[in-house]
C-alpha cells in the first residue's frame, strides 16, 4: 500500500470532479434503507440512539427512532427542502427550518441541516483534486471542494478519497471564512450489496467540547421497494 501511495504521488491527479461523480456513484441508488446507531459523549454523558431510515433519490427520506425507550416512536420526515420531526411524549409535529436547522439531533455532534443535505455532492459542488497521501493504509486523493452555490451549509470541503473504492474516508467542513465547523473520520469500510460502504466513522463539532458522535450502520439496503406513502406528513403519527 505504501508503493501505492508513493506511484500516486508521481502520478498526474485526476479530474476533481470526474473523482467526485465517482463517490456519489458508488453510495448513490434510487432507494436505501439503512439500520444505525448514533453513540453519543456529550456534556451529560454517553448515550446511543438507534435508528431506521427509509431514503428515496435525493430529496425525500423518514426516520424512526428504534431505541432507547424514552426516545422511541420519535420519526422525522424530510420532503425537499422541508423537514418535520414528531415526538410522541408530546404528540405534537413540529417543522424544523431556519436557525433551528443548525441545532444538535439528540445532542449529537450532527445537526438537522446535516442530515437535509443533498447526499449527491456534486449537485452542490465543484472540485479540484489538489494532492496525494495516504490513510487508513490506503491510497487516497486529496480533494477540496467549493459550494457552487452561497446557501450551501459548508462553503467548503477537504476529502480524503480511497483512490481505488471511491469513498470518503476522512473530511473537514469549513465556513465561508475558513474555519473548520465539523470533521468526520471513517473506523470501518465493508462491502454491502456490491457497494463500498463506511459502516463505522467517528463526527465531531469542532466548536464545542467532547469526543464526537459515532454513527455504526448495522445494516444497509440498496435499491428496495419503499411504500409511498411514507413520505407524508400523515406516516408521522401512525
Amino acid at each position: 500500500m505504501i508503493l501505492l501511495a508513493l506511484l500516486l504521488l508521481a502520478a498526474d491527479l485526476p479530474d476533481g470532479n470526474a473523482l467526485l461523480g465517482r463517490i456519489d456513484a458508488n453510495i448513490g441508488s434510487e432507494n436505501k434503507v439503512i439500520v444505525a446507531e448514533m453513540r453519543i459523549t456529550g456534556r451529560r454523558g454517553f448515550r446511543t440512539v438507534r435508528v431506521k431510515s427509509w431514503v428515496s433519490g435525493v430529496d425525500r427520506s423518514f426516520t424512526e427512532y428504534l431505541a432507547p425507550e424514552r426516545d422511541k416512536g420519535t420519526k422525522m420526515l424530510k420532503l425537499g427542502p422541508d423537514l418535520w420531526t414528531y415526538t410522541p411524549a408530546t404528540d405534537r409535529t413540529i417543522r424544523i427550518s431556519g436557525h433551528m436547522l443548525r441545532q444538535s439531533v439528540s445532542g449529537s455532534d450532527l445537526s438537522y441541516e446535516d442530515m437535509m443535505e443533498d447526499p449527491k455532492l456534486a449537485n452542490l459542488y465543484a472540485a479540484v483534486t489538489t494532492g496525494a497521501d495516504s490513510l487508513l493504509g490506503r491510497p487516497v486523493w486529496v480533494l477540496d471542494l467549493t459550494a457552487k452555490k452561497p446557501e450551501v451549509a459548508y462553503q467548503s470541503r477537504r476529502l480524503w478519497v480511497d483512490a481505488e473504492r471511491h469513498i470518503v474516508l476522512k473530511e473537514g467542513r469549513f465556513s465561508k471564512s475558513g474555519k473548520l465547523l465539523k470533521t468526520s473520520e471513517v473506523k470501518k469500510v465493508e462491502r454491502r450489496s456490491g457497494r463500498w460502504v463506511a459502516t463505522q466513522a467517528v463526527f465531531r463539532d469542532a466548536l464545542k467540547a467532547g469526543s464526537g458522535t459515532e454513527f455504526v450502520i448495522e445494516d444497509i439496503q440498496f435499491d428496495v421497494p419503499i411504500p409511498e406513502g411514507l413520505f407524508t406528513k400523515a406516516s408521522l403519527r401512525r
